[in-house]
């Protein structure tokens, strides 16, 4: 019996994003970060905000625990709207002053061309620094927008640059 083949017809969805995300302890104190702000976060997703078509855990590892979510957005505005509202934006902002003895990650596909990538607090090599050079995420590297389209982003963001990298910009 051959085996039953089969493709998608995306044509519905022109600027398609998928993502891939994940947050590993880094030290025994991000177990508890993980456990604690991690479900949260994934949770979310079953409210089914506005442009999230699909979304799926994945283990990426047991030891060290690294779990994280592959999810499919209808474009990149419904994506970039959604970091930048709760519970995701107040989870970011705490993660951006202490990563809690973890790391997080991110690479994102778009349709239409192009990849995103970003790593915080990552030790070793996940996804795309496994061959391509880690930079920093500075001007136009700061934001997905800016590092996709090489354009500012449409809805402020969680913390800004020069915010951020305080002291250094003086």
């Amino acid at each position: 019996m051959r085996v039953n083949r089969q493709t998608v017809d995306l044509s519905e969805y022109p600027d398609l994003v998928v993502i891939y995300l994940g947050m590993r302890v880094r030290k025994p104190r991000g177990m508890l970060r993980l456990l604690g702000l991690g479900p949260k976060l994934y949770s979310s997703h079953q409210d089914r905000p506005d442009g999230l078509l699909s979304h799926e855990d994945v283990i990426w590892a047991l030891f060290p625990p690294h779990w994280g979510a592959r999810q499919y957005w209808r474009d990149l505005d419904s994506l970039e709207r959604w970091t930048r509202s709760a519970p995701h934006r107040d989870w970011w902002r705490k993660f951006l002053q202490d990563s809690g003895g973890t790391g997080f990650w991110h690479e994102a596909y778009f349709m239409h061309g192009g990849i995103d990538a970003m790593y915080d607090d990552m030790d070793g090599k996940t996804g795309l620094p496994r061959f391509a050079p880690a930079i920093a995420m500075r001007g136009r590297m700061f934001s997905t927008r800016g590092r996709v389209e090489n354009k500012a982003a449409k809805v402020a963001p969680v913390i800004d640059e020069k915010t951020y990298y305080k002291g250094e910009f003086e």
